[in-house]
């Protein structure tokens, strides 16, 4: 009898026994088998689906999720998990894009050249500050002309979510292996570093635009019932507040620009410095490890996404500061370029895979055609998409780039710039903090109960959209080149020398075998070490003689290892490899040469 009392969701005692076998279906057991088993199935056939048909790992993880979600197998539903909570799915949504975005922008943020966004601080200024504003207010033009019944400011609101290109599905851009064959290395520096940044950036717009319609629409006097709810602790009260236009500029200024995005800017370069400045205490005493050192930049992220979540400010921008003040003077990338890192990239692939394929499970597909409600239906969806992308980016950046020469150099590379501007789990993370600044729907004025019910379904569909868009060009726009023999980029400083760790590695794209330093040439590779001149960590690492146009050091004529020094880079000016070109103006530091 004691068995058939027990409360429900507990185990009973008879099935304890470790005598007896019981089945777990439960919603943790479900979860971490699909994700292993698509892991290890992608594993058999990653190098064709990553460097033959360039579909990276965003768009094969969502359409596991969408496979395996709860309008298909029912087998991942965040609803189900833990307790089923109501509203528990928003809460993990929300915590999961914090943590996958954080710590891959701090990775990002270290894989930058030394010193990157001071030598680049023109060109980071025109993709943050005009850049930017055009594409929010193209964005939300887009919506307000398609979305029905949506005022102008909740377009604002909206259109604020998806400014910002993605930053995950940016570096698969930037860094994969199509951007190895056909974009500049300077062009792809850009994409990866405006990304990384620019996701902290979209708050400004989507806190001018809240604070607009909570300060100077509706009723207030109407307003007591939800202005207190118990929201997350960034979202501070909700609904239409007294005060007007100047009461909103107001705290636009203080709480947002100088609280949100500057301290959060400040407080992970303040992180980041301290940390590169620690590591290289340590690493003249030798008292870090390999395992912890390559694992140093996770650890940052979780702490520090953690703590400005306490502090409420951008953890997002924070993580990226931090990546780019650790690697400030070039030290922390050399040193992982010495030690091999595959710590780093390991991680990112797994966030990538969980991260995607849990938003493929979560899309409110039911939400994407509403006709007697919201009045969104799958056409006007599916004509936002093609608005969106082709007048959310492409029509700035072709404005705009003749003013970053440097790295963009001409129309064809705008383009390319302004059409690989995904919109992806950035954009979700947007959506659900989004949320929790307005009443739910049915609690707040007409105007914010049209927003919250609007938000979400027309945000999660850009976002399959861009997936799916994206995620399909890059393989038809290979197929293109290979038609047009367009040649592989070739970087101008020369190819890097990377060491071949095992036989059976397959060769990175536009890449060379050199047989004789048992060492692969790479002719466009993404990350290059840096350093500035005096400026080091001094430790035997190489030596560098020549400076490139912006003044880092990118000739390497000496090695030193372990206080040996091995030859120079052959400045002969011998051809390597395929293409011809010639002697490497760079290596990586190499052991056992």
């Amino acid at each position: 009898m004691r068995d058939f009392l027990a409360p429900v969701g507990q185990v009973p005692d008879s099935q304890v026994s470790p005598t007896m076998p019981t089945l777990n279906v439960s919603g943790l057991n479900v979860v971490i088998a699909v994700l292993g088993a698509f892991i290890t199935l992608y594993a058999f056939f990653s190098v064709k689906i990553k460097n033959k048909w360039y579909l990276g790992e965003a768009l094969p993880a969502v359409v596991v999720g969408i496979i395996f979600g709860p309008y298909a197998a029912r087998f991942l539903d965040a609803t189900e998990w833990g307790s089923a909570i109501r509203g528990q799915q928003d809460a993990i949504t929300l915590g999961m894009c914090r943590v996958v975005i954080g710590v891959q922008l701090l990775i990002v943020g270290f894989q930058l050249p030394a010193k990157y966004q001071l030598h680049r601080w023109k060109e980071m200024f025109v993709c943050l500050i005009p850049n930017m504003t055009l594409m929010w207010l193209c964005t939300s033009a887009c919506v307000f002309l398609v979305v029905p019944e949506l005022p102008l400011l909740s377009s604002l609101v909206i259109g604020a979510c998806v400014t910002s290109t993605d930053p995950i599905l940016s570096q698969a851009i930037a860094k994969g292996p199509f951007a190895d064959r056909y974009v500049a290395r300077d062009l792809r520096e850009l994409i990866s570093s405006e990304a990384g940044a620019n996701d902290g950036f979209g708050f400004p717009f989507l806190m001018l635009a809240t604070y607009l319609i909570r300060y100077t629409q509706g009723d207030p006097d109407q307003n007591t019932a939800h202005a207190h709810r118990d929201l997350h602790i960034r979202a501070g009260d909700v609904g239409h507040q007294h005060g007007g236009l100047g009461k909103a500029m107001e705290l636009w200024f203080v709480e947002t620009l100088l609280y949100y995005v500057i301290m959060g800017a400040v407080y992970g370069a303040v992180l980041g410095y301290t940390s590169m400045m620690a590591l290289r205490y340590t690493l003249r005493k030798k008292w870090i490890d390999t395992e912890s050192y390559l694992l140093f930049p996770t650890a940052l992220g979780l702490f520090i996404i953690g703590t400005c979540g306490c502090i409420g400010t951008n953890d997002l921008l924070a993580c990226f500061s931090a990546g780019v003040a650790l690697n400030w003077d070039g030290g922390f990338l050399a040193e992982t370029e010495a030690r091999h890192d595959e710590v780093n990239p390991c991680i990112d692939v797994l966030l990538n895979f969980g991260g995607f394929m849990y938003i493929g499970a979560v899309i409110p597909w039911d939400d994407f055609h509403q006709p007697d409600t919201s009045g969104i239906t799958w056409p006007r969806l599916l004509l936002l998409g093609v608005l969106v992308l082709l007048f959310r980016r492409i029509p700035s950046t072709l404005a705009l780039y003749k003013f970053i020469p440097k790295c963009c150099k001409n129309w064809r590379e705008a383009l390319f710039m302004g059409y690989f501007g995904p919109i992806g789990i950035g954009a979700v993370f947007y959506a659900e903090h989004a949320a929790h600044l307005f009443p739910a729907v049915g609690e707040g004025s007409e105007m914010e109960t049209v927003l919250m019910r609007d938000l979400k379904p027309t945000i999660y569909f850009l976002v399959i959209f861009s997936i799916l868009v994206h995620g399909l060009s890059i393989p038809i726009l290979s197929i293109i080149y290979q038609l047009l023999n367009v040649p592989p980029e070739i970087d101008p400083l020369g190819p890097a020398e990377v060491r071949r760790l095992s036989v059976n590695t397959h060769l990175p794209p536009n890449s060379a075998l050199e047989p004789r330093q048992r060492s692969i040439l790479m002719y466009n590779r993404f990350s290059r070490t840096k350093f500035p001149a005096n400026i080091g960590w001094h430790l035997p690492h190489f030596k560098s003689v020549h400076t490139d146009r912006d003044g880092h050091f990118s000739r390497v004529d000496s090695i030193q290892l372990g206080g040996r020094s091995t030859g120079g880079a052959n400045t002969s000016g011998g051809g390597h490899g395929a293409s011809g070109v010639g002697s490497p103006h760079e290596m990586h530091p190499i052991h056992g040469l």
